[in-house]
């Protein structure tokens, strides 16, 4: 159990380090640096599934892609999910929008919640309709203040579990579908990089750069390691519980950068933070009974 949470922990440290890290690419921007990223990160996710012999659940899905080849347009959605998701992560430290992702990111597991209940119909215990309750006042005070949230908050909280959802009803909940999803995100991926014209610029003007961006897609295919392997090592509610480092890490990132909480937005955060915090005691509560650990999570 230890060495998940080590590594369920380290994951988090490192993505929130790529957070940071993507504001030291300059003068690469925000879809620059999304393209490296994923154009890079693939064959080191190709190699640890190798290493690791996983390559089996892509075999599997080529497999299902010959049956069925309709297969390919939900993949196509999957893909396209995660891949924005991705550009949004690296696009809004850079551009002064990571408070506001990191908002996303704590409203995601209320709105899981919330989607849980609505659509699978699986009843909340007390502490869970507690935390439903500070996050609507969260909720209500951003409605009342600025309208609504900002679509980066909301692209968060919505898109993730719609994703989770898909890979679901899919059956590519595993290494494999998160394989086929980095794979066919490759033509954009592509296209940004020769279409942003000013790139070759950046590296004969810059060429650490060359090792920067190698250095960013090894830290991302990292912490997609040390986040599968602690899926499979810890229990769900633990795991779901580690989830809640990453956030916060954002936020102390997106402080660290120069971003601010106004004044006006603290009765958003304190009530949301409230409810993260309740749910997190809801999952020790039940973290007692033993679950079983995750399998296949991607």
């Amino acid at each position: 159990m230890y060495k998940g949470i080590a590594l369920s922990v380290v994951s988090s440290c490192m993505f929130a380090g790529l957070y940071y890290y993507a504001t030291l690419l300059a003068p690469l921007n925000g879809e620059e640096v999304f393209a490296w990223r994923m154009l890079l990160t693939l064959p080191c996710v190709t190699l640890f599934m190798l290493i690791g012999r996983e390559w089996k659940h892509v075999v599997a899905l080529f497999a299902r892609l010959r049956q069925t080849p309709w297969l390919i347009l939900g993949l196509c959605c999957s893909s396209a999910l995660l891949g924005t998701q991705q550009w949004l992560f690296l696009w809004a430290p850079l551009n002064g929008r990571g408070l506001q992702v990191s908002l996303g990111y704590f409203l995601l597991p209320l709105s899981m919640l919330l989607i849980g209940r609505v659509f699978y119909r699986e009843r909340l215990s007390t502490l869970q309709k507690a935390a439903g309750l500070a996050a609507a006042l969260g909720v209500a005070h951003e409605l009342y203040q600025v309208g609504g949230f900002s679509w980066e908050a909301l692209l968060v909280a919505l898109g993730f579990p719609l994703y989770f959802v898909l890979r679901s009803k899919l059956g590519t909940a595993h290494l494999g579908g998160l394989w086929f999803d980095m794979l066919l995100t490759l033509p954009f991926v592509v296209w940004f990089i020769v279409a942003q014209q000013s790139t070759t610029n950046h590296f004969a003007q810059a060429p650490s750069l060359f090792l920067m961006v190698v250095v960013l897609a090894v830290i991302s295919a990292a912490a997609f390691m040390c986040y599968t392997v602690a899926s499979r090592i810890l229990s769900f509610s633990l795991f779901g519980l580690l989830g809640y480092v990453e956030p916060v890490l954002m936020v102390a990132v997106a402080l660290l950068i120069g971003e601010q909480i106004q004044t006006h937005e603290w009765l958003t955060y304190i009530p949301i933070w409230l409810a993260v915090g309740l749910l997190v005691l809801d999952g020790m509560r039940h973290m007692r009974g033993g679950l079983e650990p995750l399998r296949d999570v991607a």
